[in-house]
């Protein structure tokens, strides 16, 4: 009498050819840590060491060439003390409100007008991010030289009688803030535009023909369809754009350095000056901690409405 064999007991024959084949190695815990080793230790060496190196300047009067001293929370007593610091972290609010409203909105309305088109659609994609990749040297002198008050638009439109631009506009108090927000937002506003026409190509097209037949005009149909659709997206780019907005450095040294009298000043820029002109290295990395706790409570926040349910 046979019995029927157990699934376990059958063994699986092999042909000659695969029972020749080398068996697959499985990497173990050392081979896996041998693919991340190189990364941890660039990030060591290029992120951790530094951050914990400025978190121990800041507590110290270095000129960047003598021995450091530790004078404890006397830089911070400074900081608070000082006037061209809130200045400059009032420019800094303002200047991320500006990239928060202008390039977001136009960057949306171009993406939108670019969804439309279906033919020479990337023609029109490259001519929108081509200011992104030109470098900020050529970008500044570029409009340095158009927005000259004795030889740019300014002065071609004072001949006509039009005098609307025809003064310094990064020579004055006034002015010249907004005046480096225009020409870095004109390099940037580009780089959305690719980013949300990405997005809205994903939006699925049978929710445009439900609001078709619904009625929806097209303003109605990018206020209900497309903006929530790529949400995702819009809440990256914000985040980004608070991120980097404590960090924007080049426009501003290229074209005012700051001023006039301090009225483009940054908290990058008062950094710079800080550790590089007044050899105050203790101080400049006080400020620096500044830009970082701003960094960081951006991120916090966006953590915190995502627990809290919000979808971004």
């Amino acid at each position: 009498m046979t019995y029927p064999l157990k699934a376990a007991e059958v063994q699986p024959q092999l042909t000659a050819a695969e029972a020749q084949q080398p068996k697959p190695r499985r990497f173990n815990g050392l081979g896996r840590w041998a693919f991340v080793l190189p990364v941890l230790i660039l990030n060591l060496i290029v992120v951790v060491i530094p951050s914990i190196t400025g978190l121990a300047v800041a507590f110290t009067d270095w000129t960047g060439y003598n021995i450091p001293s530790f004078v404890g929370l006397k830089n911070f007593e400074r900081l608070f003390q000082d006037e061209i610091f809130f200045l400059a972290l009032r420019n800094n609010l303002t200047w991320t409100l500006m990239f928060l409203t202008a390039p977001i909105a136009v960057g949306l309305l171009g993406a939108y007008i670019l969804s439309t088109i279906k033919r020479g659609q990337m023609f029109f994609r490259v001519m929108y991010f081509i200011p992104y990749v030109v470098a900020s040297v050529v970008s500044t002198q570029l409009w340095r030289q158009l927005l000259h008050p004795r030889v740019g638009i300014g002065a071609v439109l004072g001949d006509m009688g039009i005098p609307f631009l025809d003064f310094p506009i990064f020579g004055t108090r006034e002015t010249a803030l907004y005046g480096v927000a225009f020409v870095d937002a004109w390099h940037f506003w580009g780089f959305l535009v690719v980013i949300y026409l990405s997005a809205m190509s994903a939006v699925d097209t049978e929710l445009y023909e439900v609001a078709r037949l619904d009625g929806a005009t097209r303003l109605q149909q990018f206020r209900f369809v497309t903006l929530p659709s790529i949400r995702p997206t819009l809440v990256f780019t914000i985040l980004m754009i608070i991120i980097w907005s404590s960090t924007t450095f080049d426009y501003v040294y290229m074209l005012t350095q700051g001023g006039p009298a301090n009225a483009s000043e940054l908290m990058s820029t008062y950094l710079y000056d800080n550790a590089f002109n007044r050899f105050d290295a203790g101080y400049a990395a006080t400020i620096g901690m500044m830009m970082s706790l701003w960094v960081a409570l951006a991120v916090a926040g966006f953590v915190y409405l995502r627990r809290r349910g919000w979808e971004i």
